[in-house]
């Protein structure tokens, strides 16, 4: 069944991203990610005008098969969206889901409406998620190991940050990250302006990445501590079809292009600079985890598929040129066209999609069917 889908017009969406990719106009406004799945804040729509969380509240072994409404306790396991950035989003990280329940039984135990602009956890849900590049794409991704940091620092050697290059060297990034993230607007300004003159003066060769983004940031950012925070990260630029993994306590900020995500089925971000929304930085501390990454860079096996290990979703890449595939999965799958025209068929139905469209598939259905000149990313419950 093809879904009709939410588009959420984030301040930091693109103008044109998504609507490029869909072939229509764009109307001016942000235009961020469109969701595809069953969460309650913007659930995909059938043909008959049922949501598609509507449909699975009211028959979860019919809809997804017995077997993942038991396992995920009759909720939908995960949602897709396309994501587009025009501009930088927050530093984030999502809870696991023992984190979730506890800080979800909290926030409810407060009485914080769930709609709060200061609410933690929209839900109960850990949200472990996968970007995949549709063009050049750039983000931030889990710590940097110390020793690159370091030498970053050192290069740039922006005035004070002794004490930080420090702390590095003794192995305590947990106490920077915080003290970082901790700090108040007044005593982060002439650090980001220090490390702003510093990137402008540096005329080495190294660092051509870090020194684009830090110089970006420090001018659109000069009193927000995510600049500094910026410093630990890795800066990564995805190639089309690249992806990056981000399972609970990465922290991450992606900072510009178009991505297929797919996400445990949550609305659960723990924010700790650059931006304007709600931030709680004891709660984001309590969930990252610290463990820096040496190379963020996930890319698809020989038969299409992005192994992650995560228990909530399974993910391929099917590229037809005229061809036919297969697709086996296990509970409900959603089919999303990025590219060309795609036809998908079931064991009772099919569906003709084109870029930027998408259909669901019930968890009873049967293996996909896909034929067609083009891409499409098959999600389905692990």
């Amino acid at each position: 069944m093809r879904l009709q889908n939410t588009i959420r017009d984030y301040a930091w969406g693109s103008l044109t991203a998504i609507p490029e990719l869909l072939g229509v106009e764009p109307d001016g406004t942000p235009q961020a990610e469109m969701w595809m799945g069953a969460h309650e804040s913007a659930p995909s729509v059938l043909p008959n005008g049922d949501t598609l969380y509507d449909v699975v509240s009211d028959d979860p072994a019919a809809v997804l098969g017995e077997e993942t409404a038991e396992r995920f306790e009759g909720r939908f396991p995960f949602l897709a969206k396309l994501l587009a950035a025009g501009q930088p989003l927050s530093i984030q990280a999502h809870p696991s889901r023992d984190q979730a329940i506890d800080g979800y039984q909290r926030d409810e135990a407060a009485g914080i409406p769930r709609d709060a602009a200061d609410r933690n956890y929209k839900d109960a849900w850990p949200k472990p998620e996968i970007l995949i590049a549709l063009g050049p794409f750039d983000a931030l991704v889990g710590f940097r190991p110390l020793d690159r940091t370091i030498a970053l620092l050192e290069a740039l050697a922006p005035t004070g940050f002794g004490e930080l290059t420090d702390q590095l060297r003794d192995g305590k990034l947990r106490d920077a990250f915080t003290e970082f993230m901790s700090a108040d607007r007044d005593a982060i300004r002439p650090l980001v302006g220090a490390l702003g003159e510093a990137v402008a003066q540096y005329v080495g060769d190294a660092f051509e990445l870090e020194r684009e983004t830090l110089s970006k940031l420090c001018a659109d950012f000069p009193d927000d501590p995510g600049v500094l925070a910026a410093l630990l990260l890795n800066r990564v630029r995805l190639e089309r079809f690249d992806a990056v993994y981000l399972p609970a306590g990465n922290v991450h900020a992606y900072l510009h292009g178009l991505g297929f995500e797919v996400m445990a089925n949550s609305d659960n971000v723990l924010r700790g600079g650059l931006t304007h929304k709600h931030i709680d930085v004891p709660e984001l501390v309590s969930v990252v985890d610290f463990a820096p990454l040496d190379d963020p860079v996930l890319t698809a096996d020989d038969e299409g598929v992005y192994e992650t290990g995560c228990p909530y979703f399974a993910i391929h890449r099917v590229d037809l040129d005229g061809g036919e595939r297969t697709v086996d999965g296990v509970g409900p799958r959603i089919i999303c066209c990025v590219a060309g025209t795609i036809d998908a068929a079931g064991k009772d139905s099919s569906v003709t999609l084109s870029t930027g469209q998408s259909a669901f598939a019930a968890g009873p259905e049967g293996p996909c069917i896909l034929r067609g000149s083009g891409t499409a990313f098959v999600v389905s419950a692990r």
